[in-house]
């Protein structure tokens, strides 16, 4: 069975700014070290936008209609002390949960043995009611939640590996 890799364009669109620590670059970065022969049997998947029902299994939908209407037509927005948002945030805020729930779709429905989500920005510090960490949603219990919902999963483990 395959692998899949859910990414979308929209995703390098998200842009805290000049200096910030979580920028496109990262993710352009694992995007072409992903493009190299060693990965050719990934398959390769469009990140679909998450729906608003989606986002409120982990969060209120009070704080999802505050973040949905935060996102700026220009300049950026600064919503926490490390959490900045700009223009194309929205697009890739919705795509980026959206992999994770797609991922667990394919993974729950057989298509794939497992998937991993290059997206951003990252989701797993979000808290329910505020952003944190540089992200908005947190896509991790999206997708938990999400499996919960759909397939009747009880458990569900999370492994981080971000590095800091």
């Amino acid at each position: 069975m395959a692998t899949y890799l859910f990414t979308h364009p929209a995703c390098l669109g998200h842009d805290p700014g000049a200096g910030h620590p979580e920028r496109p670059a990262r993710l352009a970065s694992v995007l072409k070290a992903l493009s190299g022969p060693e990965f050719e049997s990934l398959q390769r998947r469009e990140a679909p936008l998450a729906s608003t029902e989606q986002l409120q299994r982990a969060h209120p939908a009070r704080y999802v209609e505050a973040v949905l209407q935060a996102f700026p037509t220009e300049g950026h927005v600064q919503l926490d002390g490390d959490t900045v948002i700009s223009p194309g945030s929205k697009d890739a805020a919705l795509r980026a949960a959206g992999a994770l729930v797609a991922a667990t779709d394919a993974v729950m429905g057989g298509e794939a043995s497992n998937a991993f989500c290059a997206v951003r920005p990252p989701g797993h510090h979000a808290e329910p009611m505020r952003p944190m960490g540089f992200c908005l949603f947190n896509n991790v219990v999206v997708a938990a939640r999400h499996a919960r919902a759909q397939y009747g999963i009880t458990r569900v483990a999370v492994m981080d590996f971000d590095v800091h």
